[in-house]
């Protein structure tokens, strides 16, 4: 990735602190801690305020200096030998699920933070200057859409847009930014950016499963959205022969049938899921002569997503027509699928192969902000395992040795990005 490489012997970079790196993860913990054992810190609370705090306060002690844009990102700099050279970026969110767990997000802040330590203990000067990033608003959980803050530094979505969307409450970004001080004066929009590293959770138990610590994250999968409405007669569930109905929670039982069958039918990585269903007028003795129903399909491919498209709206037209159904279609979503870079893939690659630490290829089935960053910027993402595969959830966990691994393979890609200019590491 940058031939200042050649100069240096990367099996000679520090190791990151792990033991560190943990007390800081528990620490950060305390902040929005819930009685389960996770945390509730939702998106410019005054407990995400709590928790960026303290980042920031990390941070500085470390040497680095802060900038805030205008959706709120933080950026904490530590300065390279090229201080006008495009920054290598690593970093996550900080924000939770109202029942998140406490790794999700904040391990790759905290990652990013400890390689900055690590290199500042190693007295290792780097050629590019290294930027840890908070993210504002990943999770979408307090205000909607998610990832939006990496979104409109990548162009996805208008700052005005952004700053417009509102809670519960009809409190807006804009006025959550200043209700907690970080309504930053840097523009959203973004600047140039030479690579970018995303550590996190995997979120799945793909790893786990395989005895793998390390997951190579080449892809982000696409995402379709669908809204469907089958309509037929309500009848009354006594009186009505069964081969007069037009029973429209029949049509979508098999359409939802056929979307699981779809989905098998492109493992490993097809996703294909029906989330949620409303039969009408859901009553226990009238036939439902109405049925609205969603469906979702991922795929890193946007071949099989065409395919996956096209197989269901075609069994959908067959089920209607032989159930004597009306049906309404409507895609409300698309989301590309998202490669990453190779040089960041394999930067990631070669770190665990030098570090000694089991690996896989690996597709995120989530979204995260560095699926839109890679809009703008070579990027690429490090996974972890988490135990059984939970997330989203106030159980989630990780262990002490996995967070490691994971900050050492980071520290390795981020400086063969940033370029090693120390000549005794």
């Amino acid at each position: 990735m940058n031939d200042v490489l050649a100069r240096f012997d990367s099996t000679r970079l520090p190791r990151v602190n792990g033991a560190r790196l943990w007390a800081s993860l528990e620490r950060m913990a305390q902040i929005g801690a819930t009685p389960k054992g996770g945390v509730c810190r939702l998106a410019l609370s005054e407990l995400d305020r709590e928790s960026r705090d303290l980042f920031v306060t990390w941070a500085n002690d470390a040497g680095c200096s802060i900038r805030v844009d205008q959706m709120g990102n933080i950026f904490a700099r530590r300065a390279g030998r090229q201080p006008d050279a495009a920054p290598v970026v690593t970093g996550s969110h900080a924000d939770s699920q109202p029942t998140g767990g406490k790794y999700d997000g904040i391990y790759g802040v905290l990652g990013g933070l400890e390689v900055v330590r690590a290199l500042n203990d190693a007295g290792v000067e780097t050629e590019r200057p290294v930027d840890v990033v908070i993210w504002t608003n990943e999770e979408g959980s307090r205000f909607a859409p998610a990832m939006v803050a990496s979104g409109v530094f990548a162009g996805a979505f208008s700052l005005d847009f952004a700053l417009s969307r509102k809670d519960a409450t009809g409190t807006t970004i804009g006025e959550a930014l200043q209700a907690i001080g970080y309504a930053g004066s840097e523009p959203a929009s973004g600047f140039p950016v030479h690579a970018f590293f995303e550590l996190h959770i995997e979120q799945g138990a793909v790893l786990e499963r395989a005895g793998k610590t390390i997951g190579v994250v080449t892809a982000g999968q696409g995402q379709r959205w669908y809204e469907l409405t089958f309509r037929g007669t309500d009848a009354h569930a006594g009186t009505t022969p069964m081969e007069l109905r037009r029973d429209a929670l029949v049509g979508a039982a098999r359409v939802i049938d056929f979307v699981d069958q779809l989905g098998l039918q492109h493992s490993p990585h097809g996703r294909a899921t029906v989330g949620m269903i409303e039969a009408r007028p859901n009553s226990r003795n009238t036939v439902p002569g109405e049925c609205f129903f969603t469906i979702e399909f991922r795929h890193p491919e946007s071949a099989v997503l065409d395919a996956m498209d096209a197989s269901m709206r075609d069994a959908v037209q067959r089920i209607s027509f032989a159930q004597n159904l009306e049906v309404e279609i409507t895609q409300i979503f698309d989301y590309a699928p998202v490669p990453f870079a190779p040089e960041c893939v394999n930067a990631v690659r070669q770190a665990a192969r030098t570090l000694g630490l089991p690996h896989q290829d690996i597709v995120s089935g989530a979204g995260h902000d560095a699926c839109y960053i890679a809009r703008v910027a070579p990027s690429g993402m490090i996974f972890i395992p988490c135990v059984g595969g939970l997330s989203h959830n106030e159980a989630e966990a990780i262990t002490p040795e996995w967070a490691t691994a994971g900050a050492d393979v980071l520290l390795h890609a981020v400086a063969e990005a940033a370029g090693i200019c120390c000549a005794d590491v």
